[in-house]
């Protein structure tokens, strides 16, 4: 991994964690995520727990990101609840988000503390889904004259 990428966006963990104390209850609800989009504008959401395997908080932002019409996602960071502090993503959150946002920065938690890092960093040689989509001019139906 590389070294940090950004400051540490203090307001963007205190948000996450804030959800986390006040809306993780029980066990269908145990982790938090937070985004600032590139207008400023933060968003949070909760996981979705389930034992059939619910959607992880990164997840259900995206989709209520989406909702608020932010499109474009600087920063995310997850914290658990009970005081777990920031908790990385899991792979397919890892995935999912550089699919949906290649230029993101995640906040993740390390033995020397927090750090800001590209997305791209926590899922070296990935597969890039935008990288194999086919442009709409290629998918354009043959001209038949």
């Amino acid at each position: 991994m590389t070294a940090q990428t950004d400051s540490v966006d203090h307001e963007l963990i205190r948000a996450a964690a804030h959800v986390a104390a006040t809306r993780c209850r029980g066990d269908n609800h145990t982790m938090a995520a937070a985004a600032r989009s590139r207008d400023g504008r933060i968003v949070t959401a909760v996981n979705a727990y389930h034992f059939t395997g619910g959607p992880c908080a990164e997840l259900v932002l995206i989709g209520t990101a989406a909702a608020q019409g932010c499109y474009d996602l600087d920063t995310v960071v997850a914290v658990g609840d009970r005081d777990r502090g920031v908790v990385p993503p899991c792979g397919r959150c890892r995935q999912v988000l550089l699919d949906y946002f290649p230029a993101l920065k995640v906040i993740v938690g390390t033995r020397d503390g927090l750090r800001t890092v590209a997305i791209a960093d926590l899922l070296p040689e990935s597969y890039v889904w935008a990288e194999h989509q086919l442009d709409a001019a290629e998918n354009a139906p043959l001209s038949t004259s």
